[in-house]
């Protein structure tokens, strides 16, 4: 599933290809990609017609695109979404869900979804921060992220240290994939307990997250297949530089031990045996 560095790169290709340019028809090819919008598709696109593009905006995982009549659209790639920028008259992609007409007569904005669990809503008086949203945590690479209040929230909690990562009210925007990379860069084991960690500690894992987070979206995010693109189609190349993620039984690039691979919440975890040492007395290590 698409991460923040995924989500952040396509929100800064709709932020170049889409904000001022003003939508004069929305046509809804498939009902389940706008399911979230309650009131059905027809209106969905009823209520976007003449509207402008004002901003591109993201919270977490979450896209948002403010109009000028005050509401916003939102978008969640869910697990294979795209926001795809093409020509008029190019061939429709054969997954393509919705398509957004504009009045310049430039290229299409078209919503992609092989697996249909993304989806586009829109969001009455959303503008600024849409309600539906609104109860998601801020992300470390926003500016009004507050680290003590994060390293504080982080210490109260009795929990393993990855599964608060990826607590998307505690921290946004971190998936399975970069809490691994940082775990593995801060030498924790994603089973520590977060009431174990240290001030010093956790504000330490804290910057790793900041920091993958913030390589990733310099190389475009992590493409495993061509299911996640940018908005011109483009994978990214963060996999490239992957530590822990994907590569079981591999040497560790720090200490040269394998990579192990370990069950994790319907999903899998990646760690150094040597570097990441388990924690005495958790069940899964």
């Amino acid at each position: 599933m698409p991460e923040l560095p995924e989500v952040e790169t396509v929100r800064q290709g709709l932020a170049q290809w889409v904000v001022g340019r003003r939508i004069t028809s929305v046509e809804v090819r498939h009902p389940r990609a706008v399911r979230r919008h309650v009131p059905g598709d027809v209106h969905f696109a009823d209520v976007l017609a003449g509207r402008k593009v004002l901003d591109a905006r993201r919270r977490g995982k979450y896209l948002w695109l403010p109009l000028d009549s005050g509401d916003a659209i939102i978008g969640h790639l869910g697990m294979s979404g795209q926001m795809l920028l093409q020509p008029p008259g190019t061939t429709d992609e054969t997954h393509l869900r919705v398509r957004f007409r504009f009045a310049d007569d430039g290229p299409e904005l078209r919503f992609v979804d092989q697996r249909t669990f993304g989806g586009l809503s829109v969001s009455e008086g959303g503008a600024e921060l849409p309600d539906e949203i609104a109860h998601i945590a801020r992300d470390p690479m926003d500016p009004e992220f507050s680290d003590a209040e994060f390293v504080a929230a982080l210490r109260r909690r009795h929990t393993e240290v990855k599964r608060a990562l990826l607590d998307q009210t505690l921290i946004s925007g971190v998936g399975n994939i970069y809490a691994d990379e940082a775990l593995w860069r801060a030498g924790l084991h994603g089973a520590r307990p977060t009431d174990a960690l240290t001030g010093p500690a956790a504000q330490r894992l804290l910057g790793h997250v900041r920091d993958v987070l913030g390589e990733a979206i310099r190389q475009g995010g992590t493409s495993f297949d061509a299911l996640y693109v940018n908005v011109n189609g483009e994978s990214g190349y963060f996999d490239r530089a992957l530590n822990a993620y994907g590569r079981e039984g591999e040497p560790c690039r720090r200490c040269g031990a394998p990579i192990r691979r370990e069950a994790f919440m319907n999903r899998s975890s990646y760690s150094c045996p040597r570097c990441q040492p388990r924690p005495r007395g958790s069940l899964r290590g």
